[in-house]
């Protein structure tokens, strides 16, 4: 008859480590394999699970896309250095139907789609987590920079200590049941500290590049992507001012994103900004820099955790991954929400994620977040 510790252990479980079975998401990184090598130190029973999303023939240590062929390779060769068990989950179907496909129809649309997100909200959260789950694992443990901490009820997911790799804005879509089964391990570390444990658990990633590319596009080159999958989706047509004015030509809104700078190619005085991308009529708004500071924002699909009513006079939402908190104010009706910023920000698209945060005793919450629908610009505003 085996005897329950008093003391949860590391994951909160009222289980010894050996008797605690974990999957680890281990994507070839240091961070993911850092995670398998302290899963497996502390005595859990740890599955490494890697995910093989997308073909492609980069299998070499060049390659700074994530989930390349180099990656999986090093999954594997990390999982067999800490004698843990290790699997490969073919997933390139369902990565081509609910992130890559969505991508290019975003793009097509006007949108600034933002695939991470996305692939999170998918095959990870939700494909990868049935799966865990289905194993009989107790927890999904994962390399994410997020802080997740435990109430009385229900997890609750925070900014990393480390702000500048903080993950929080990828994970707004995190449904309150994934996030009581997620852990989260690296939310209290340095960047550094992560390699400093990887290089003592002698892990062969330890001093690997981050990858900095989205996987399947290639040197950041989007419209690479789009012609692949739409090739006739180059159209020329009108690029007009604010006035409504033509004032040049472009080869297919594709090759544009909102605050764009470079590549109009409109001689004038001060250089112009891509202020809207209207698909329906395939043309191109352009202006000053200080048209594209916006005052509304419209969101659809709502994804809140916890009661965001407790918070509202203590909202500050983020509208790009590596953006600063800025101070609003939110209306939500119908799993739709409008959000008014009481600070200056610009070049906000559709089809971008905006998240909402609250400032508590242990930093930034994370309350939810939807997709952008459309702005309000403030140089139209009356």
């Amino acid at each position: 008859m085996s005897i329950l510790p008093k003391k949860e252990n590391s994951l909160g479980f009222l289980k010894r480590p050996k008797d605690t079975k974990v999957v680890v998401a281990m994507s070839g990184g240091v961070d993911s394999s850092t995670v398998a090598g302290l899963m497996k130190k502390e005595g859990y029973n740890v599955l490494g699970i890697t995910l093989k999303l997308y073909d492609d023939a980069k299998t070499t240590k060049e390659s700074r896309q994530c989930c390349s062929g180099q990656d999986i390779l090093d999954a594997k060769r990390v999982s067999n250095q800490l004698n843990i068990d290790h699997k490969i989950l073919y997933y390139q179907k369902k990565f081509r139907s609910d992130v890559i496909d969505s991508f290019v129809n975003s793009y097509m649309a006007g949108e600034t789609p933002i695939p991470c997100i996305q692939c999170n909200q998918t095959v990870k959260f939700r494909d990868l987590y049935d799966y865990a789950k289905d194993l009989g694992a107790e927890a999904l443990v994962t390399g994410h920079y997020v802080n997740r901490i435990k109430n009385s009820k229900d997890a609750e997911m925070y900014r990393a200590v480390d702000l500048n790799r903080d993950q929080s804005y990828f994970l707004f879509s995190t449904t309150q049941e994934q996030l009581n089964y997620l852990r989260f391990p690296l939310g209290i570390l340095k960047k550094n500290e992560t390699r400093q444990i990887a290089s003592k658990l002698n892990l062969n990633v330890a001093d690997k590049p981050d990858s900095q590319d989205i996987c399947f596009v290639p040197n950041g080159n989007y419209a690479s992507v789009i012609k692949k999958y739409k090739s006739k989706s180059f159209k020329k047509g009108n690029i007009l001012d604010t006035k409504g004015d033509i004032i040049g030509k472009h080869d297919g809104i594709i090759n544009f994103t909102i605050g764009q700078r470079k590549g109009i190619r409109i001689p004038q005085p001060e250089p112009l900004y891509v202020l809207n991308i209207n698909a329906k009529e395939n043309e191109v708004v352009v202006g000053k820099k200080e048209a594209l500071a916006i005052k509304t924002i419209y969101l659809k699909d709502l994804n809140i955790l916890g009661n965001i009513k407790n918070d509202m006079d203590n909202i500050f939402i983020k509208v790009r991954s590596t953006g600063k908190l800025i101070k609003a104010k939110i209306k939500i009706k119908n799993n739709k929400a409008e959000v008014n910023l009481n600070e200056n920000e610009i070049g906000i698209s559709p089809g971008q994620a905006c998240v909402f945060y609250s400032k508590k005793e242990f930093g930034d919450k994370v309350l939810g977040g939807g997709w952008i629908t459309s702005t309000v610009a403030k140089y139209l505003s009356p």
